[in-house]
């Protein structure tokens, strides 16, 4: 079993965002959540990393109710990277990193080889190995993020949470980095904007609209051209790689639009 959401709902505002949502991804797989901006995905990402409470429904880790566990059993399971994170403090990536291992020491561990083995395969998973004594704030957008994933593996977890990390992310970074999620032991969630990017690497795809799951399922029941025109409101050809039998989808212009 792994981390779910059933039928959880989120207001905030006088507004639904997350309207009655449920998801189960695979134990040990890769679900990609998809759709338009305002669609509720980065708040169900925070109401699965327990940061929101629910208004409804129900997230629970391996059956049981998060509600009823400690903020500490949580981050020992559950790690949950960010669009962006922001730093005043004068600190390296190597401080960031080792962040990571909190959930697993108490206030008065010594650092152990553990620790240390851990934060180095983070480094060296996200090519940040000779980068470990750079500043943070002397760092590009991209390779902060790879620093906040590295600093997510790093703890070691078995539900990885990631809400658009291609974001900032050059094309081999980010083929990259969802090869990564994807050989990785532990169940991951990850936001993503690209529909080819989710249907190259998501076992399943949960397609958001208005707050609520509108399609589900493996990436061919999920990515059809009639669902992409209905829920993005764009024209699309899909069709299935001869390479690697995975769907790909361009992307037609609009028909209506002047010439």
């Amino acid at each position: 079993m792994t981390i779910a959401a059933r039928d959880v709902h989120w207001a905030a505002g006088g507004r639904m965002i997350v309207d009655g949502v449920t998801v189960e991804p695979v134990p040990g797989g890769l679900l990609g959540l998809i759709g338009p901006n305002g669609s509720g995905k980065s708040s169900l990402l925070r109401l699965l990393a327990r940061l929101r409470r629910t208004a409804g429904g129900v997230v629970t880790l391996d059956g049981a109710d998060m509600a009823g566990l400690t903020q500490a059993a949580v981050a020992r399971r559950v790690a949950f990277v960010e669009q962006q994170a922001a730093t005043e403090a004068e600190v390296t990536v190597l401080d960031i990193v080792r962040l990571g291992r909190t959930p697993h020491r108490g206030p008065f561990s010594p650092w152990s080889a553990t620790d240390e083995g851990a934060v180095d395969d983070a480094l060296v998973r996200l090519g940040l190995d000779e980068k470990r004594h750079r500043l943070w704030h002397s760092l590009s957008g991209g390779e902060r993020q790879r620093v906040q994933i590295a600093r997510a593996l790093a703890q070691c977890p078995s539900e990885l949470l990631l809400d658009e990390p291609t974001n900032h992310l050059d094309i081999a970074h980010q083929l990259d980095l969802l090869g990564l999620l994807r050989r990785l032991p532990a169940t991951c969630i990850v936001a993503l904007h690209d529909l080819n990017l989710a249907a190259m690497f998501c076992d399943r795809i949960a397609l958001l609209r208005d707050g609520q799951v509108v399609a589900s399922g493996e990436p061919d029941k999920v990515l059809t051209e009639g669902t992409i025109r209905s829920v993005f409101g764009v024209r699309a050809r899909v069709e299935r790689s001869t390479h690697d039998g995975r769907l790909r989808i361009q992307y037609l212009p609009d028909e209506s639009a002047p010439a």
